[in-house]
């Protein structure tokens, strides 16, 4: 059995302590469009385990990111863009249909189901370097998740 040198074991714990210190998404995926529709959802779980703030994205599929919060305002749905969202330490934060999610803006072709759309988050930590998310995200069927229908 090999033996670990003290210096070689604190180096391990490092490296998997900045291992564990990145942000996570999961079960992200993007509806699609149709012909002339200039803009769609993106939709994932983001999982900080220090804490951060998702603060912005790109992709080369549109002209820009944008991160939008669906809520009730006197019985009316309304979105509205966010400058960020916050990424409680260790908390699954979703974005979905009706909820907080990211908007594809100024799409410069449709997506289609079956599709694959790299995307880009930006992430802000508090005291540590910004880090960055590269992503491959599934195109699903336009109306096959629910939702509001942008």
């Amino acid at each position: 059995m090999k033996s670990w040198k003290p210096g070689a074991l604190a180096l391990a714990l490092l490296l998997s302590g900045l291992a564990q210190a990145q942000t996570t998404a999961s079960e992200a995926w993007a509806r699609g469009t149709v012909a002339a529709q200039k803009a769609t959802g993106v939709f994932l779980q983001l999982r900080s385990p220090d804490g951060a703030k998702l603060v912005g994205g790109s992709t080369p599929a549109a002209a820009r990111v944008e991160i939008h919060e669906m809520r009730m305002d006197d019985g009316v749905m309304k979105m509205r863009e966010v400058p960020a969202l916050e990424l409680p330490a260790g908390q699954m934060v979703t974005l979905k249909p009706g909820g907080y999610h990211l908007m594809l803006m100024g799409l410069k072709q449709p997506l289609k189901a079956g599709d694959t759309l790299p995307l880009t988050l930006q992430i802000e930590r508090p005291g540590k370097p910004a880090e960055t998310l590269q992503l491959q995200v599934p195109v699903r069927a336009l109306g096959g998740q629910g939702g509001h229908g942008h």
